[in-house]
């Protein structure tokens, strides 16, 4: 059963970064978008354990939720320095709201992706996320936030490899991943839609 998450929005006076449209990044000169593919990750990969960094986190991830839905802007930002990072937050963070803001987001972006760069590196996001649903797999919440971002993952590279005739290393799934997705399937597991 799929049950639709509920729409975000992102607190304007408490993000640290200019707010700008989906239309406007994808209009970006490359500068301007790599000034604001700078300061996103900054405030991503800051280490400052307070409730006000956590929050301010949540915040800009429920941000890039909303940016993420539009095509241009998920093809720039999955090929972007961003997926490094947010792989690296689903890895490191404390906070498991966050894990699943971030894992929401990946699976944004790999739902309205137009195009897979040659270096992205969605193996390792396959890898850590099905490690992420073996470890908690007793947690049907943590599972319900992170099953939707392996399936799109899987899904983007079904759809790479259709297009092209030889797999990209960056593009190598384990069994493993195939192995959990059945075992959630088989046990009934509610999901949540991107």
């Amino acid at each position: 059963q799929i049950m639709k998450q509920v729409p975000v929005r992102f607190d304007l006076k408490t993000l640290h970064i200019p707010t700008y449209s989906a239309e406007k990044l994808s209009s970006m000169k490359d500068m301007d978008w790599n000034d604001f593919l700078q300061r996103v990750c900054s405030l991503l990969d800051s280490t400052e354990k307070s409730t006000g960094a956590a929050r301010s986190k949540l915040n800009l991830l429920y941000y890039l939720s909303t940016v993420a839905v539009h095509k241009e802007v998920a093809s720039r930002l999955i090929s972007s320095q961003l997926f490094p990072v947010l792989v690296q937050q689903l890895r490191a963070a404390a906070n498991w709201d966050i894990r699943a803001k971030v894992a929401r987001v990946i699976g944004l972006l790999a739902l309205h992706t137009s195009e897979l760069g040659e270096n992205v590196p969605v193996s390792e996001a396959i890898i850590l996320l099905t490690e992420l649903i073996r470890e908690n797999f007793r947690n049907s919440k943590l599972k319900q936030c992170l099953l939707p971002a392996l399936g799109e993952l899987l899904y983007l590279i079904a759809s790479e490899e259709e297009k092209r005739k030889h797999p990209r290393e960056c593009c190598v799934v384990p069994l493993a991943a195939y192995t959990v997705l059945m075992r959630c399937l088989r046990e009934g597991v509610r999901l949540f839609h991107c």
